[in-house]
Order: structure tokens, then C-alpha cells, then sequence
């Protein structure tokens, strides 16, 4: 696509009764939106007037049956049911799960085929999504079977960056999923998005331990010993600045996470939580390595709040903006890599005989 051309975010509606329509709708209520992307929530039109209404929102939506009939400077809705739905907002619903994973599936095969640029996606129900065809823990592990690359989830804020060894893996099942080659891979793929992602030269990585007090010399576990201070070495050796491991339970209150480009954390809890009490409300959930973008908020389904028109759409905003920001990093990137003679400095005029 050329620079002047808008960039499509196609967006999957997530559980129908929790916040993801309201945060959807919110995001682009801000008709500036508009002039950075073009919107495709995939869902129903007559649904999403619905949700318009409940929330008392000033907006136009233009319904499609066809991702060819896609108008720039509108908020497309793609069709991809047509029978009603009964919303019960806050309540966990099998059926309201079929429709968030019909609006997915839809949503990542136009990924795949590139009928849209970026995939944004609102938060799911982990539970209720679960059925014969679909058998996937979350969005990252079913967009890593479905899209080329090597996945890593990838807390994301402009200053902190904090990546997972395992993500939705069972505490107790954690140390045995840690391999040497799963911490060569996991770091070897966010070296890989730093750079052409984010634009990061030269990344400085940190990885945390996997026992308490990285296992005080085999006291407390040996697995920071056998697995991965050899991995960090080997990656050392081969060039790539990684630090660690650092001992999680002082590692950001100390503020080290200041000194490096990103963290990789060895288990869900130890990186999501510091990184939400940090940035909670303007992170963002992206899927590092894979052949194509896909970001998310920071937050799930919030039950607690569905259907009471309270929800902060700022995650879902950054979410937006992130994929938007790293689909120009990358096309740069590429651009930069295919062409590398290829320079921007500006032709020095010849200067005139006095």
C-alpha cells in the first residue's frame, strides 16, 4: 500500500456481553480516528445499532456484506451474521462465545488474505469460547496456528515492554515447559520485533528467573541453573545483548526496567502484573512474531461493568494505534531491507561559479 492509503484495521467484537462493543464504539465516537484508520468491526450492523443506542453515541455505522464494499472514512461493519441476538450483559454465556469466535475467525481469515491490514482484538471469554472446533486457551494460540511465525505475547506501553517464556500455562507446569531451546526461541523472537517492529537498533533485553532469587544457587530450585543460564550465555556468545536472570520480586520496583528496551518474564503472573499496575489502562496486548499484527487491550471482559456505559476505551484506543504504528515500522523496515542502498538524504544542489 502506498503512504497516503488508509491503513484497515479490521476488529473482532469479543463476548458480546461483556465491554468489548462498548470500548469499540467509544474508540471511534472520535471521528480524528478516522484520519489514521479505516474501521471493520466484524460482527452485524443491526447488532452494533443496538449497542449504539444502549450507549448513547453520536455515530453513523456503514453496514457491508462484502470486505470489497469497504468505504475509507466510515465505520464499516461486516456482516457476518444475520440472526438476532439476545443480549444479558455480565453474564457468561456459551452462545454469546460462538458469536465472539464466528467474529474472529471471520476476522483472521481477512488477515490472511490481507483484506485487512491489522487485526485488533476485543477482549474474549477464555471459558465460554471452548467448544469441538474450537480448543485454544486465547487469541495468541489460535492466531499462532493459524499465521506464519514464531507467537510471544508482548505487554506493550512507548516506555515498557514486557514479553512471556509461557503465557496461559499452569503455575505448577511452568518449570518443565522452560527449555533451553524455548528461551532461545522466545528471546530470539522479540530481538526480532524490536528491531523491526519498533525500530530498536541495538535491543538490551532483560530476563527474570524462574525460581525465587533466580533459585539461590540450586536452594530454591535449579532450574535457573540448568536451563536458563546456559540459554542466556549461548545467546550471549552469539551477539545479542540479554541481562539476567534478575530476581522478579525487586526487579521493577527497584525501576531497572528503565534500562532496558524490553523484559521477558518466565511465567503469566510475573510479567502481567507489574506491568499492569504500571500501565494499567494504556497497555496494550500485542502478538510478537507472527507474519501479521494483532494487538488487543489490556484488559478482559469486565462483567462487572457490561452494559452500564462506564468503560475506559483508552486501552483499545492504544491498541488501535499501536498496530497501526507497527505495520509502518515493519513496511519500513522491509522497504530499508529490500533496498539498502537506498538513502533519504536530500541532493546537494551544485553550486554556481562566482
Amino acid at each position: 500500500m502506498s503512504k497516503n492509503e488508509k491503513i484497515v484495521v479490521g476488529i473482532s467484537i469479543g463476548d458480546l456481553n461483556g465491554i468489548g462493543s462498548e470500548v469499540v464504539l467509544k474508540a471511534f465516537q472520535d471521528t480524528r480516528m478516522l484520519e489514521f484508520c479505516t474501521p471493520v468491526i466484524f460482527a452485524s450492523v443491526k447488532l452494533m445499532s443496538f449497542f449504539k443506542k444502549t450507549y448513547g453515541l453520536d455515530m453513523s455505522l456503514h453496514g457491508i456484506d462484502d470486505l470489497n464494499k469497504i468505504v475509507h472514512k466510515k465505520i464499516n461493519v461486516l456482516n457476518v451474521w444475520k440472526e438476532p441476538v439476545q443480549i444479558e450483559f455480565g453474564k457468561e454465556d456459551p452462545k454469546m462465545g460462538a458469536f465472539a469466535i464466528k467474529s474472529l475467525e471471520a476476522a483472521t481469515t481477512a488477515l490472511k488474505n490481507s483484506a485487512i491490514d491489522v487485526l485488533v482484538t476485543a477482549p474474549i471469554n477464555k471459558s465460554n469460547v471452548q467448544s469441538d472446533s474450537f480448543k485454544f486457551p486465547g487469541h495468541t494460540d489460535y492466531l499462532a496456528k493459524e499465521l506464519g511465525g514464531n507467537s510471544l505475547m508482548l505487554m506493550v506501553t512507548e516506555d515498557l515492554k514486557v514479553g512471556l517464556l509461557t503465557d496461559h500455562v499452569a503455575v505448577k507446569d511452568v518449570p518443565g515447559t522452560i527449555t533451553r531451546e524455548l528461551v532461545e526461541k522466545k528471546i530470539n523472537t522479540i530481538h526480532k520485533t524490536l528491531v523491526e517492529d519498533f525500530g530498536v537498533v541495538k535491543p538490551k533485553i532483560a530476563v527474570l528467573g524462574i525460581n525465587p532469587h533466580t533459585g539461590d544457587n540450586g536452594v530454591i530450585g535449579d532450574e535457573d541453573d540448568t536451563v536458563l543460564r546456559p540459554a542466556l550465555d549461548n545467546i550471549r556468545n552469539n551477539g545479542k545483548i540479554v541481562m539476567g536472570p534478575y530476581a522478579a520480586d525487586s526487579f521493577f520496583g527497584s525501576g531497572n526496567y528503565k534500562h532496558f528496551d524490553a523484559v521477558i518474564a518466565s511465567y503469566h503472573d510475573q510479567g502481567l502484573i507489574p506491568f499492569k499496575t504500571l500501565s494499567f489502562g494504556m497497555g496494550v496486548n500485542y502478538t510478537a512474531g507472527l507474519n501479521k499484527i494483532r494487538t488487543s487491550p489490556d484488559h478482559g471482559t469486565a462483567y462487572d461493568v457490561a452494559g452500564k456505559n462506564v468503560a475506559n476505551a483508552d486501552s483499545f484506543k492504544e491498541a488501535v494505534f499501536t498496530a497501526i504504528h507497527i505495520f509502518r515500522k515493519r513496511n519500513d523496515y522491509k522497504d530499508l531491507s529490500e533496498n539498502p542502498l537506498k538513502t533519504n538524504r536530500k541532493k546537494t544542489a551544485p553550486k554556481k561559479n562566482s
